[in-house]
């Protein structure tokens, strides 16, 4: 996006990348649909040591602007749950358009290359036996490493003295230990819940899986979890209604029966056996209830961990904001260097955020790109 926008604009550009097509990423997401934007995009779906540092570039270039360079390629699209675009047909679609606007501005894409030492003496930049006088980081973040992703962009920061926030596997599920044996006994069970984690809750679904906790709500929260941190899921929202209603119109069932009715099988037996009330609902007394409604309604989990970046879908931490441009995603102390997308301190929630996070500072440093070497 950024080699598009700078190439467009006038600018000669070389895009070096070392895997062997472009766009692998791009290529597994939203289930090989890719989910592009998410047309509620703002600021505040954005994780940031800094929250107003992506103002400017989402501003300046919107999920509405990505959607008309999508409808420009005639690419059909749809829009899911919670705001979230997707291709009808391929993410290899929004490659192959990425391609063609690199191709509209002459730029230059070489595969295959090994970034190398990174030098840079009398204001040029020389990466992989090229030289030029801007060098951008669009590097990403480790997380999936399957797919070749690196720490790179922390690794050229700090070759040129810019700050690193600690980066962290962020949509990333959680692992369990022995004490929720109870629940990693049914993997695959899926479920509307409200995911928490101190202030922050997200009503979306929730899978248990062999290791612990997934799915998007679980996903949501583990962005802003920190180690030792409890999590609470809302697995039933009106629990006290519903069992003091069990009471009065199902007397001789007993919990199982009732949370059947409401829960998925191996989920209203896994609930039931946590909260261990075992006579018949029309024996039971309100303080009873009232705790077993609680517990439905905040079942709190500690994970031990998270599975890591294998399987995160993105990187929170990176370069520090505090280091560069808002408007031109350059290194204020070093002129030339800018970095973008998931390299930077700027994490997006699920849905297609972090995408269209890539696409306006992409955009944002490719024109400062064009506009400098115009001024050159």
């Amino acid at each position: 996006m950024a080699a598009a926008a700078a190439g467009q604009a006038g600018a000669r550009i070389l895009v070096i990348d070392h895997a062997e097509k472009p766009g692998k990423k791009i290529l597994i997401s939203g289930g090989g649909r890719c989910n592009f934007t998410n047309n509620g995009t703002g600021p505040e779906n954005f994780l940031s040591e800094n929250p107003h540092f992506a103002k400017s570039a989402l501003k300046r270039y919107t999920q509405w602007d990505f959607l008309a360079l999508v409808e420009r390629h005639g690419i059909a699209w749809h829009e899911k749950t919670l705001g979230q675009l997707f291709c009808d047909g391929s993410a290899r679609q929004i490659v192959a358009m990425l391609l063609e606007e690199c191709r509209r501005g002459g730029v230059e894409i070489r595969l295959s290359t090994a970034i190398g030492e990174i030098g840079h003496a009398d204001g040029m930049f020389r990466v992989a036996c090229a030289s030029a006088r801007q060098l951008v980081i669009a590097t990403g973040g480790p997380s999936i490493p399957k797919m070749g992703a690196t720490g790179i962009a922390y690794d050229i920061a700090r070759r040129f003295g810019l700050d690193v926030v600690s980066p962290r596997p962020a949509l990333v599920p959680f692992t369990l230990g022995q004490d929720d044996a109870l629940f990693k006994a049914i993997p695959g069970v899926a479920f509307p819940a409200v995911a928490r984690v101190g202030d922050m809750s997200f009503p979306e679904a929730a899978l248990f899986t062999h290791k612990g906790l997934s799915g998007p709500a679980i996903l949501q929260v583990s962005s802003y979890w920190s180690p030792g941190e409890p999590v609470s899921l809302c697995v039933l929202p009106d629990a006290n209604g519903v069992l003091r209603a069990a009471r009065q119109d199902m007397p001789r069932a007993h919990l199982k029966a009732v949370l059947s009715r409401h829960l998925p099988a191996r989920l209203a037996e896994a609930m039931s056996s946590r909260i261990g009330l075992g006579r018949e609902m029309g024996n039971c007394s309100d303080a009873e209830l009232s705790d077993a409604a609680e517990m439905l309604t905040a079942l709190t989990f500690r994970p031990t961990g998270t599975e890591g970046y294998a399987k995160a879908e993105v990187t929170a931490g990176g370069i520090s904001t505090a280091v560069l441009s808002s408007k031109t995603m350059e290194a204020r102390d070093v002129p030339g260097l800018y970095a973008i997308g998931e390299a930077v301190d700027v994490t997006g929630w699920l849905g297609g955020y972090n995408f269209q996070w890539a696409w306006s500072s992409g955009v944002a440093a490719g024109r400062a790109v064009a506009e400098r070497a115009k001024a050159a």
